[in-house]
């Protein structure tokens, strides 16, 4: 397959290129950048010197339409204008961004302070969570890439909440992510001064991804209610770690939930449920797709704590987005992405 990346300069770009370059059904990848035209990429990453040669390349929406798949790791507020002239066709679309995930575009309008995408385009994205929705993932043409908290999220709750498991407005979800999820820009919160030897709570009640959350578990449990989500920076450079505290609405032990988790996700290669009693860490997962799940019941208090980890810029990003291609085209879920991780 021939597939391009636009925002290929980028954090989730360039991670895009790397996995992408060492998939078993991919041809040309072509690197695209609305900003630095005709810059090398080797000048941009060294580290891909001796993979990437080319130039990157201006924004050409009638070359990338007879690709066989187009990544758009760009910022918010890009996609939605750039979608619509790629749709009709033979690319298949993948959007990394968070312009396409809310249904409702007055969610996005209040959560994000700009103009949603048009209904239509709305209406085709399809929600990329690869372990819950495989069946209208492999169907579609148009894929919203879930954001990297609702990622780690998600997936440490869809059993609870698919089971009506615990009350459903008593979730709180703490989250806390390395620097790379702020980009490559540099700015004053993502200086190394700053953030080093630092912790840092930010946008609290007022991240774009609590919607994102609230309306999958809506989908999921109709009765579900508003969550209490919180983020921290800390001095990293990737990896997300969630740890989510509910309140159970039957008598379970830990025992009966980590085999009701295991059953659940035995046929996703890329969640792993850590034997009770081991609790993930951001390192144990780092450069990869896979997101690691412990869960324990506090029977004292009636709730239950669920940790989950994941690489933000490959399970959070551009390796669910390979994953979500693959099961697009009918490939092995894990195809290109058999890595393991970095330790220490």
């Amino acid at each position: 397959m021939n597939v391009g990346i636009v925002g290929s300069t980028g954090y989730g770009g360039v991670e895009l290129h790397r996995l992408l370059s060492n998939h078993p059904f991919v041809g040309d990848c072509i690197l695209y950048s609305s900003t630095l035209n005709g810059v090398s990429y080797a000048e941009q990453y060294p580290h891909l010197t001796d993979l990437s040669t080319e130039s990157v390349r201006g924004i050409q929406v009638d070359e990338m339409k007879e690709l066989d798949v187009v990544f758009l790791a760009v910022p918010a507020g890009i996609s939605k204008e750039m979608t619509p002239k790629l749709l009709g066709g033979k690319a298949r679309i993948i959007d990394l961004s968070g312009d396409l995930r809310l249904k409702d575009p007055k969610e996005y309008e209040d959560w994000y302070k700009g103009e949603a995408a048009d209904t239509s385009v709305l209406s085709e994205a399809v929600y990329g969570l690869a372990e819950c929705n495989q069946e209208a993932i492999k169907e579609a043409s148009l894929i919203a890439n879930p954001g990297c908290f609702p990622t780690a999220a998600l997936l440490a709750l869809a059993p609870l909440i698919q089971q009506k498991l615990v009350q459903p407005g008593s979730l709180i979800i703490d989250a806390k992510t390395g620097l790379s999820g702020a980009g490559r820009k540099p700015s004053l919160s993502s200086h190394f001064s700053e953030t080093q030897e630092n912790l840092r709570i930010y946008k609290v009640h007022e991240h774009q991804h609590t919607p994102e959350i609230e309306q999958q578990l809506k989908l999921w449990n109709p009765e579900a209610a508003p969550v209490t989500f919180t983020t921290h920076l800390i001095p990293m450079t990737r990896g997300i770690m969630t740890t989510i505290y509910g309140e159970l609405l039957t008598d379970q032990t830990t025992e009966e939930l980590h085999e009701l988790y295991r059953s659940f996700y035995s046929g996703s290669p890329f969640v792993r449920i850590r034997p009770i009693g081991q609790y993930p860490c951001t390192k144990e997962v780092f450069g990869t797709n896979f997101c690691d799940i412990s869960i324990k019941v506090d029977p004292r208090t009636g709730k239950v704590t669920i940790v989950s980890v994941i690489d933000n810029l490959i399970k959070g990003a551009a390796g669910q987005a390979v994953q979500n291609m693959n099961l697009m085209f009918g490939l092995e879920e894990t195809s290109g992405l058999h890595y393991y991780p970095i330790y220490p």
